[in-house]
């Protein structure tokens, strides 16, 4: 603010009032670059948490075909490797096959949406259409 202003007790009504929005638009505008600030860090903390427990993943995998390679290898103790390659490997078919009919199953027993709500639903969307003159249960 450049223009001096009179001291409050001297200043207009009007003065007030366009001093006081001028000072409501001040605080605004910098509470809305500290809103921006926080969000932006608070982007980075999660940007980089997920990176993280990307990195978990991975790894994970990694660990997992690292397991699958052991379990193999001490079948193969007792039998050809090829064949110890084999047994792990249809024992990892058959556990994603039984995961997939799961989680079809699953899926499958997801009904309808449930009738009373959407008719409640409908009942306020036309009542907000026209007013109070319907009945809705």
């Amino acid at each position: 603010m450049t223009e001096q202003s009179p001291p409050t007790s001297e200043a207009s009504t009007g003065q007030l009032i366009t001093t006081a929005m001028q000072d409501i638009s001040t605080l605004i505008r910098d509470e809305m670059q500290l809103a921006k600030q926080d969000l932006a860090d608070t982007g980075k903390r999660v940007g980089v948490g997920a990176g993280l427990f990307g990195a978990a993943g991975i790894l994970a995998l990694y660990g997992l075909g690292a397991l699958i390679a052991t379990i193999i290898l001490a079948i193969a103790e007792g039998l050809e490797p090829w064949i110890a390659a084999a047994i792990v490997t249809v024992v990892l078919f058959i556990a994603a096959g039984i995961a997939a009919l799961v989680g079809k199953g699953r899926v499958s027993n997801v009904g309808e949406a449930p009738q009373e709500r959407v008719a409640s639903l409908k009942a306020d969307i036309n009542t907000a259409r026209h007013g109070s003159e319907g009945d809705h249960a």
